[in-house]
C-alpha cells in the first residue's frame, strides 16, 4: 500500500479502539441496494429471413494501374512486334474507356424515374417463390369482392345535443377499448402515407415510405419462423403479421417519397400512388403490373384524390397548382391550374358534391373551389393545357368566373392538410399554428351559386403539430366509414393515437408506453369496420389497433 493508504488504515484502527474503550457502538444503516429497473418492452422484431443474396456487380469497373497492365517491353523486340503491342494496348484502353462510359450511363439511368410498366413481383424485396405466393394469395382475396367506395348522406347524423352525447358515449365504449394487436417493421424508411384496404376479411394496410417503397401489411396473418432444422413453422401469436416491400418508384432515395396512396373507388382492385419522382402510378392486383398514369418532371405531386365514380383524378403539386386528369383520355389532355403562389400540400374532393375541391397550402390558406367553373376556362392550342395565376385572376373578374372560389379561411401558419368527411359536409384542417379546425357546411349553402356566407370554423381546439424535421407532418384523417358517427384520427406528439368526434371531443386516447417509443404520425382507419385503426412512425414500424379479442 502507499503511504497515504497506510496512514488511513492506522487512523481507522485508532478510532475503533477509542470507541471500544468508551463502549460506544454506532448503528450505521447500510445503503439500500438500488432497485432493478424493469426493461421496457422493445418492439417485436420480425423473424429474419434467410435470403441467398448474390454478389452485387460493381457499378464501375475496378481501376488498375496502367503501368501494371502494360507488360515490360522486350529490349530485343522488332518494330513489327512493338507496333502490334501498342495496337493491343490501345484496344485495351478503348475497351476500358467504353466500359467506364457504359457504367456511368447505367448509373445515370438508375437515378431517373421509371416510366415503363413494372412487373410488381420482379421488384419484391424477397423474391423467393413462397413470398410471391403469399403476397399473391393476400391480394387475390381482395379481387373476389367489389369493394366500391361508399359515401354518406349530407343530411345524416344531424343530431341534437342529447343524441350527440349518446352517440359519442357509444363510440367511447367501442373505441376506448382498442389496443395493440399487431406490430411490425413494414418499411425501411420513414412512413409518409397510408391507406386501409376496404376488404372486410383481412386487415390489409398499405404504407408508402420516404424512398419510394410500398409496404403491404397483412396485419393479422399468422407469422412464420424458421426452426433449427430449416423447417417453416407457423406462430400465431398476434404479433407481426405478414408484410412485403415493393420498390414502385425510383430512384431509391428521398427524391421518390410516396406522398399519397388511394384505392380505386370503383372496386379497390388496384392502388394509385403519387411520388416525389414526379410520377403517378396505378398497380393492379389482378395483373400484378404497375403502369404510369402521369408524369411531371417540373413539380412534386403532394396529394391525389378521386371522386367515387373513379373516372378522373385531381393532383396537387409543389408549384401551387392542381392537375385534372381524365383517366379515360390520354394524359396529354390533362389541365393544370395554378391556384396558389406556394406549395399546395393537400387536396380533397367532396365525395357527394364532387365539383367542390378543397386545397390547403403554404400560403396559410384553406380554399374551396368550384371545379365546374375551373374547367370552363377556355384554353388555346393542343396542349399542354395550363392556366397560370394571372389567367385565373382575369377569369375571376368575369361574370362566369365570379364564384369560382366559394370560400377561404386564413390560418396562423402553413396548413398541412384539409379533408372532406365521407358525408361531404364537414371539413377538418391541420396547421402548424397548433390548432385543429372543423367546419360544418350546410347542404343548402352548397346548392347556391354564390360564395359561402361564412367560413368561420364551427369548432376548434389546440393540438401540438410541431413535428420538426424527422417526423412526418400530422394530418387529421376522417374515418371513411359512412355508417358510423363522424369522427377522425390524429397522431399525437406524446406517442398516442387520438380519436375525436366531428365536434372535436376526445373519444379515445390510445397509447402503450411499453410497446410504442415513437410518434405515430401517420394514421388511417378501416372503411368498413369501426374498431380498426393503423398507425406508422418515422422508423417504418407500424401498429394495428383493434379490440382485444381480435388478437
Amino acid at each position: 500500500m502507499s503511504d497515504f493508504e497506510e496512514e488511513r488504515e492506522a487512523n481507522i484502527a485508532r478510532n475503533r479502539a477509542l470507541l471500544a474503550q468508551l463502549d460506544i457502538t454506532l448503528d450505521i444503516p447500510k445503503k439500500p441496494a438500488p432497485k432493478e429497473k424493469k426493461p421496457k418492452a422493445k418492439p417485436v422484431q420480425p423473424a429474419k429471413k434467410r435470403v441467398k443474396r448474390e454478389a452485387a456487380e460493381a457499378a464501375l469497373p475496378t481501376r488498375t494501374s496502367t503501368r501494371l497492365r502494360r507488360s515490360a517491353p522486350d529490349p530485343n523486340e522488332t518494330p513489327e512486334k512493338k507496333r502490334k503491342r501498342e495496337q493491343e494496348e490501345e484496344l485495351l484502353r478503348q475497351k476500358l474507356e467504353q466500359e467506364k462510359l457504359e457504367a456511368e450511363e447505367r448509373a445515370r439511368e438508375a437515378k431517373k424515374p421509371r416510366h415503363d410498366d413494372i412487373e410488381m413481383y420482379a421488384h419484391l424485396e424477397d423474391q423467393e417463390a413462397k413470398e410471391v405466393m403469399a403476397l399473391t394469395a393476400s391480394l387475390q382475396v381482395t379481387t373476389k369482392t367489389v369493394n366500391a367506395r361508399r359515401i354518406g348522406d349530407m343530411k345524416s347524423y344531424q343530431y341534437d345535443e342529447e343524441r350527440h352525447d349518446a352517440a359519442v358515449k357509444e363510440l367511447k365504449e367501442k373505441l376506448g377499448g382498442m389496443k395493440i394487436v399487431s406490430r411490425a417493421k413494414i418499411t425501411k424508411e420513414r412512413i409518409y402515407s397510408a391507406a386501409y384496404h376496404p376488404e372486410k376479411t383481412k386487415d390489409l394496410v398499405f404504407f408508402g415510405d420516404k424512398h419510394g417503397a410500398l409496404g403491404i401489411w397483412d396485419a393479422r396473418a399468422p407469422s412464420e419462423e424458421t426452426d433449427e432444422d430449416g423447417d417453416v413453422t407457423t406462430q400465431d401469436d398476434g404479433e407481426g403479421g405478414k408484410s412485403w416491400r415493393i420498390q414502385l418508384h425510383w430512384p431509391n432515395s428521398s427524391r421518390s417519397s410516396i406522398s399519397s396512396i388511394k384505392f380505386d373507388p370503383i372496386d379497390a382492385h388496384s392502388v394509385y400512388t403519387s411520388s416525389y419522382d414526379g410520377t403517378i402510378r396505378t398497380t393492379s392486383f389482378v395483373s400484378a403490373i404497375s403502369t404510369e398514369l402521369y408524369h411531371d418532371e417540373n413539380a412534386l405531386p403532394t396529394t391525389i384524390d378521386l371522386p367515387p365514380h373513379g373516372h378522373e383524378m385531381w393532383i396537387a403539386d409543389s408549384n401551387g397548382g392542381v392537375t385534372h386528369l381524365d383517366l379515360r383520355q390520354d394524359k396529354s389532355k390533362a389541365r393544370w391550374y395554378q391556384l396558389s403562389e406556394d406549395k399546395i400540400g393537400c387536396l380533397s374532393v367532396n365525395p357527394v358534391e364532387t365539383h367542390f375541391l378543397l386545397t390547403t397550402s403554404n400560403s396559410r390558406v384553406l380554399r374551396i373551389w368550384d371545379a365546374r367553373k375551373l374547367q370552363s376556362i377556355s384554353v388555346k392550342g393542343k396542349g399542354p393545357y395550363e392556366i397560370n395565376s394571372e389567367q385565373l385572376s382575369a377569369f375571376q373578374g368575369t361574370k362566369d368566373g365570379k364564384n369560382v372560389m366559394r370560400g377561404e379561411w386564413r390560418h396562423g401558419k402553413s396548413v398541412t392538410a384539409g379533408y372532406w368527411d365521407p358525408h361531404g359536409r364537414r371539413i377538418v384542417s391541420t396547421s402548424y399554428d397548433d390548432t385543429i379546425r372543423i367546419w360544418d357546411i350546410k347542404p343548402e349553402v352548397m346548392k347556391k351559386d354564390a360564395e359561402f356566407p361564412s367560413m368561420r370554423p364551427t369548432h376548434q381546439f389546440h393540438h401540438n403539430c410541431q413535428t420538426g424535421k424527422w417526423v412526418t407532418m400530422l394530418r387529421a384523417q376522417w374515418n371513411p366509414n359512412p355508417d358510423v358517427y363522424p369522427h377522425f384520427t390524429l397522431g399525437n406528439m406524446d406517442r398516442s393515437l387520438d380519436i375525436r368526434s366531428h365536434k372535436g371531443e376526445l373519444i379515445a386516447k390510445l397509447a402503450d408506453k411499453g410497446k410504442i417509443t415513437a410518434v405515430q404520425a401517420v394514421t388511417c382507419s378501416h372503411p368498413s369496420i369501426l374498431e380498426r385503426a393503423a398507425t406508422g412512425n418515422a422508423s417504418g414500424r407500424c401498429v394495428l389497433w383493434a379490440p382485444a379479442d381480435a388478437e
